[in-house]
C-alpha cells in the first residue's frame, strides 16, 4: 500500500465516490492501471490548530494500518479527510466505521480516473462544462455567439 503525495492525486480522488462518517469521509476512485493500492490523508485548517491537526493524521493512518487490506478494492485511490471529532472519538469505534465506509463504498457504482491529455500519463479529473456539453463551446468563448 502507497501513499498519495500530489496534489493532482487528490484532485482525482474528489471527484469520485465519497461516503462520511462523524470522524472522517472516505473518498475513493478506481484507477486503470496495475498499480498498488494508494492512501492519502488530509485534514483542514478549520479543524484546529497544526497540532490538532497532526494527530487528527496519526489516528487516520493508524486505523489504515490495522484495517485488512482485503477490504479495500485493488487499484484504487482513497483519502481520508479528518474531522475535528476524529479526536475525541473512541479508537474501535472509528476502526468500525472505516470499515463501514469503505462497506458502503463498495456497493456504489466504481469511478475511474480518466488519463489527462498531456501524455505524461497523470491521472486528473475530467472537466466538462455544462455550457461547453450543450454548445461544443468552452465557457469563456459561449457568450460571443
Amino acid at each position: 500500500m502507497d501513499r498519495l503525495r500530489q496534489r493532482a492525486d487528490f484532485l482525482a480522488v474528489a471527484n469520485g465516490a465519497r461516503t462520511s462518517s462523524a470522524a472522517f469521509v472516505v473518498q475513493s476512485l478506481s484507477r486503470n492501471d496495475d498499480g498498488p493500492i494508494r492512501v492519502g490523508f488530509t485534514v483542514t485548517k478549520k479543524h484546529g490548530t497544526a497540532t490538532e491537526r497532526n494527530r487528527i493524521r496519526r489516528r487516520l493512518r493508524e486505523l489504515v494500518k490495522r484495517l485488512d487490506v482485503i477490504t479495500m478494492r485493488p487499484h484504487s485511490d482513497y483519502v481520508l479527510v479528518g474531522r475535528r471529532a476524529a479526536l475525541t472519538c473512541d479508537f474501535s469505534t472509528m476502526l468500525d466505521d472505516l470499515r463501514a465506509a469503505l462497506h458502503r463504498l463498495d456497493r456504489q457504482p466504481r469511478k475511474f480516473a480518466t488519463k489527462a491529455a498531456t501524455g505524461n500519463g497523470e491521472t486528473r479529473p475530467s472537466r466538462t462544462y455544462p455550457s461547453e456539453a450543450e454548445t461544443g463551446l468552452r465557457p469563456e468563448h459561449a457568450s460571443k455567439q
